[in-house]
């Protein structure tokens, strides 16, 4: 398959729900796509592809963990979840950050990264680019390099790219 038609397929699969979580916010929902088990394997083909060498995958709570993981398995690296506070058991690193509906804490475990390593992040949606952002604040803050930043799509007109200058950010879908 050709990665035009891999796009027209995805695009097709994601639908949007308006005024959902909140009034004016229209979401974006991936479950179609995940539904289909074929697109769903090429866009994960797709993202692994992708991505530069890396010695873990990190992906956000929550579609980045639906994305991420089986990207990290394609790879044949770790898979590292990052997520809202008070959800990890032991020691954290954690980051306050704005998103296009409201605020919230990540965090990620203190010991899940070996200093130095390579951690590619992966999330479904790029829009105001609060949750990536400070996925990789903790991730440098964590020793890490960040040599990309993967999605499945991204809301060009939210400016999420701007907050992520000097990076190099991925997307098969734009909108």
């Amino acid at each position: 398959m050709t990665a035009g038609s891999l796009v027209e397929r995805a695009g097709a699969l994601i639908h949007d729900v308006p005024d959902y979580p909140e009034p004016g916010v229209v979401f974006k929902d991936i479950t179609p796509l995940l539904g289909d088990g074929p697109t769903f394997t090429e866009v994960v083909a797709h993202l692994a592809e992708q991505a530069p060498p890396v010695d873990l995958v990190v992906g956000m709570e929550a579609r980045g963990f639906i994305l991420g993981a089986p990207v990290a398995y394609a790879l044949g690296v770790g898979f590292v979840p990052v997520r809202k506070a008070g959800k990890l058991p032991r020691e954290t690193f954690s980051g306050a950050y704005d998103l296009e509906y409201g605020s919230a804490v990540l965090e990620v475990h203190r010991d899940a990264f070996a200093s130095g390593s390579r951690v590619l992040v992966v999330d479904d949606v790029l829009a105001t680019g609060g949750t990536a952002a400070a996925t990789v604040e903790l991730l440098e803050h964590a020793g890490c390099a960040v040599p990309a930043i993967s999605f499945l799509m991204e809301l060009t007109f939210l400016h999420g790219r701007e907050r992520l200058a000097g990076h190099n950010v991925q997307t098969l879908l734009t909108y």
